[in-house]
């Protein structure tokens, strides 16, 4: 990234923060997603997104397709704006805009449980759910997060992520402190639909193959740890509700590859339980596909692919 570029994209990321930090949580949201409008009309990964959709749900009209897309568009921009506002108010404030499942037997769980993963992905307001979550449950999160490419963003993202008290990890740093933190009894927060490396576990999302980080699976199977999966949903006020399904993991048994690979599908098959539900809460914009290609082309002819 070129320096003009990155200090351009930081004092736009500070103005936004300056101003999300001063306006209602409605106020905030709609800009987040007056921000989305703006990005899916100028194009951005538009045709992307769209050749997503259309492979995921080949049977839904064309115009109902774009509307999904221009909503997701729109809810992925409340991001950034929620977590400022996050950073500049008080718990109180942070969990009334969370419904939090009191009363779900697995609140509890989350609540007390002893080295627990609680897993989601870019569905509905991630920020929302791992500081509600937090807050609710009294107890502090070692968040995994992804780096931002600009080293000045980051650490104004950063910063703000640990307000509410959790603690964050680089995803390419986070496997001796989650396995610390889970050994100890601590609780991990992450989020585990992006691409993984075209080496990574081989699973189906929406009919095709993709790669998947072990990561998630890899923790849990070591150190015995449950997993949540914990999903943010829009409710028609603007505020989200907490949904909550324990990820299963009978009959496995041990760590070995074959383990964690039966349990990267069922946390992905999970996934996309939920994004089907709501198609319009998930990052479609993200090159989730990018490996599948070469995987259908290794699947039709192994041998050259594998000498590349």
């Amino acid at each position: 990234m070129k320096p003009l570029q990155e200090l351009l994209e930081y004092w736009l990321v500070l103005s936004l923060r300056a101003l999300a930090r001063r306006l209602p949580f409605q106020a905030v949201d709609a800009l987040g997603r007056a921000l989305g409008i703006l990005a899916f009309a100028i194009g951005v990964r538009r045709r992307l997104t769209l050749d997503h959709l259309a492979h995921a749900f080949p049977e839904v009209p064309e115009a109902e397709r774009v509307a999904i897309a221009r909503r997701a568009y729109q809810q992925y921009a409340t991001w950034l704006p929620h977590l400022f506002w996050i950073a500049a108010n008080t718990p109180g404030r942070v969990t009334e805009r969370v419904r939090i499942p009191h009363t779900h037997p697995l609140w509890k769980k989350i609540s007390t449980t002893p080295g627990l993963i609680v897993l989601s992905g870019h569905y509905g307001s991630p920020e929302l759910m791992v500081n509600g979550i937090a807050i609710a449950s009294g107890r502090s999160f070692l968040v995994v997060v992804q780096d931002q490419r600009n080293r000045r963003v980051n650490d104004v993202i950063d910063r703000d992520r640990r307000v509410h008290g959790n603690r964050t990890v680089s995803m390419g740093l986070s496997v001796r402190e989650v396995l610390t933190t889970l050994a100890e009894g601590g609780a991990v927060a992450m989020l585990a639909d992006q691409s993984g490396p075209r080496e990574g576990a081989v699973v189906r999302y929406f009919g095709r193959p993709v790669t998947a980080h072990r990561g998630v699976a890899a923790f849990s199977l070591k150190r015995n740890a449950p997993v949540v999966m914990v999903f943010t949903v829009r409710d028609p006020d603007g505020s989200y509700s907490l949904e909550l399904e324990e990820l299963d993991r009978e009959g496995l048994r041990g760590s070995s590859e074959d383990q964690i690979q039966e349990l990267t599908e069922r946390h992905t098959a999970l996934l996309e339980r939920f994004v089907r539900k709501h198609p319009d809460h998930w990052l479609w914009m993200h090159k989730r596909w990018k490996h599948t290609a070469y995987l259908e082309r290794l699947a039709r002819e192994p041998t050259d692919l594998e000498a590349e």
